[in-house]
């Protein structure tokens, strides 16, 4: 009595997934609302990140904080012009982020044939 190799197609067959209509047809993962939903917060963050880093260095609350009276000598520093453009540097930076994730929101379109 000969035993029989088992059929390694059928198995494969079996073990896999079957394809999303989308991924069989576009060739394109298919991405859930979450990932969606967050890389849209996110760019909103860094967006407002930068905003506030941009603009905070130069009002004046700046000059009345917790952080600049520290030390002696760190007023001289907080009040220093070249310290607050690199802040300001730093939210500018966030923002360009922002826009480059807004741009990045391509990959959730779809392409190719429209569904209907």
């Amino acid at each position: 009595m000969a035993l029989e190799p088992p059929d390694l197609n059928r198995a494969r067959e079996q073990a896999a997934p079957p394809d999303l209509p989308e991924q069989a047809d576009a060739g394109q993962p298919v991405y859930p609302w979450y990932q969606k939903a967050a890389a849209v917060l996110y760019a909103f963050f860094c967006f407002e990140i930068g905003v506030v880093l941009i603009l905070l260095p130069w009002l004046t609350i700046w000059d009345h904080n917790y952080f600049s009276r520290l030390a002696s000598r760190w007023p001289e520093l907080w009040m220093s012009p070249y310290l607050r453009g690199a802040i300001s540097g730093v939210g500018a930076i966030d923002i360009i982020i922002s826009f480059i994730e807004l741009f990045r929101l391509r990959r959730f379109a779809r392409r190719g044939r429209p569904v209907g």
